[in-house]
């Protein structure tokens, strides 16, 4: 009780907006549903993040069944604690929960729908929450009661759509840089890709063509037939055509012994999941911590100047993706499930060159070619489809070195333009949170989107 009330009084004396009781700003709605209505309303979860969706649940749900309402507060009472609370959107439509969900519907003569969704991720309300949490360790509920005792900054309506407009459009200067960054990587990947030879061809018309005689067909494909009808044939490379297997020693896979859930740790050794590769950018931390009983493969240790394909994935697009290891931890090696090139001693190919070159769409599809990217399930791409994979490639090591060069510093003004339109979200975010509590929570509780994109939860791991 004295943790809760020490808090409060520091929340009170921080904002500099009058606190209300959200009891005084809401309306518990106990709107019931039977189980022959169930089918006219959608089941939903809310989510840690605040979101809320739609679950696939053709059943009615056990026990008592409430209605909640586009703009109605909805909130777990396990989960609250940690960030299960939001607003049910417009797209929703008539919701239906259990009882462990309440349902609260707010004034909205007293708050504004947007000002409401950014108060209840703000760290001081989530704080607050935490604190109205009873039970036992593990089990512990905010009650609808708890809930509606708890106070919050209270502008009035006018002072909250202005602090939702001020963010709003922070948010519009970051999608700004955000958009600057997409043309400035496109434009640096269109050079590259021009410069050798391997523009995506236009589309073709879609309306009916004459297309000649059937002999043409036999000898060429028909997309080949319609490029030659319409004048949309790509110029040819100026480069040679070679092959992967023309250009490096081998590919060489690594191990997947059972390890630990948790990463390596100190002195310890640790096996890289495919995750580590499958971004197109090194991420050491994506690792597994192999068991004390088990001998690690030194020959198996990643090192600088490595590339790394991901050969398996849960989506298809992460298949064949691969990366540069500028740096490595020591300790850590190479699952199975992911080649690393081996090249020749005489080096015909700079690897930062191959690296970027297997990453455009011109070696993509040669990849996705090779199964369907419709099935559910594990996708692989094997070695010696890897191998054929064709590309042009200037003879000249300088003329490679010279176009990553290009790439990598339009890649670089890219990854500027992000980390300024993060820096402007983060801060947008603050100025909200300290305009009305008088300080900002760390970290804040932004949206999971503004920070580093999560890996697909298809992805298998070693």
């Amino acid at each position: 009780m004295e943790s809760w009330a020490a808090h409060e009084a520091l929340t009170a004396q921080a904002s500099v907006y009058p606190l209300a009781p959200i009891g005084d700003l809401v309306t518990p709605r106990s709107e019931t549903v039977t189980a022959e209505e169930f089918g006219d309303h959608k089941p939903i979860t809310v989510h840690l993040t605040g979101e809320i969706s739609v679950r696939d649940r053709p059943q009615p749900f056990q026990g008592a069944m409430f209605v909640g309402h586009p703009g109605d507060i909805v909130f777990s009472k396990i989960d609250a604690r940690l960030g299960a609370i939001g607003v049910i959107p417009e797209n929703i439509g008539t919701a239906v929960v259990t009882a462990e969900y309440p349902i609260h519907s707010p004034d909205p003569d007293a708050l504004d729908a947007d000002y409401l969704k950014m108060v209840l991720r703000t760290g001081h309300f989530i704080a607050d929450l935490r604190q109205k949490a009873s039970g036992t360790s593990g089990r512990k509920r905010v009650t609808p009661e708890g809930f509606r005792s708890l106070r919050v900054p209270c502008p009035g309506i006018d002072d909250q759509r202005a602090l939702v407009a001020a963010y709003h459009g922070a948010l519009g200067q970051a999608a700004a840089l955000e958009a600057e960054a997409a043309e400035l990587e496109a434009d640096g990947l269109r050079a590259f890709e021009a410069a050798l030879g391997i523009v995506a061809p236009p589309s073709l018309p879609d309306r009916p063509l004459f297309v000649g005689r059937f002999s043409d067909l036999a000898r060429w494909s028909h997309e080949a037939v319609l490029r030659r009808v319409t004048g949309t044939e790509p110029p040819p490379s100026p480069y040679p055509i070679v092959a992967l297997e023309d250009v490096i020693a081998d590919l060489e896979n690594g191990w997947s012994p059972q390890c630990l859930t948790r990463p390596a740790d100190g002195e310890e050794w640790g096996v890289l999941k495919v995750s580590a590769a499958s971004s197109g950018t090194f991420k050491p931390s994506q690792n597994k911590a192999l068991p004390p009983q088990l001998k690690p493969r030194p020959a198996l240790e990643v090192k600088a100047g490595d590339v790394l394909i991901a050969r398996a994935s849960g989506a298809a697009s992460l298949v064949g993706r691969c990366c540069y290891v500028d740096a490595a931890p020591p300790r850590l090696m190479v699952c199975d499930k992911i080649f690393r090139v081996i090249p020749l001693i005489n080096q015909p190919v700079d690897l930062r060159f191959l690296v970027q070159v297997l990453e455009t769409d011109y070696v993509r599809r040669q990849i996705l070619g090779e199964f369907s990217t419709q099935s559910g399930m594990m996708k692989n791409v094997t070695k010696p489809v890897l191998l054929s994979l064709t590309f042009p490639m200037p003879t000249d090591l300088a003329v490679q070195a010279a176009l990553v060069a290009d790439l990598t510093a339009a890649q670089t003004a890219a990854a500027a333009r992000r980390g300024e339109a993060l820096t402007t979200r983060r801060d947008a975010w603050r100025a909200f949170e300290t305009a009305i509590y008088g300080d900002a929570s760390e970290p804040p509780l932004i949206d999971e989107a503004d920070e580093e994109t999560q890996l697909d939860a298809s992805e298998v791991d070693a």
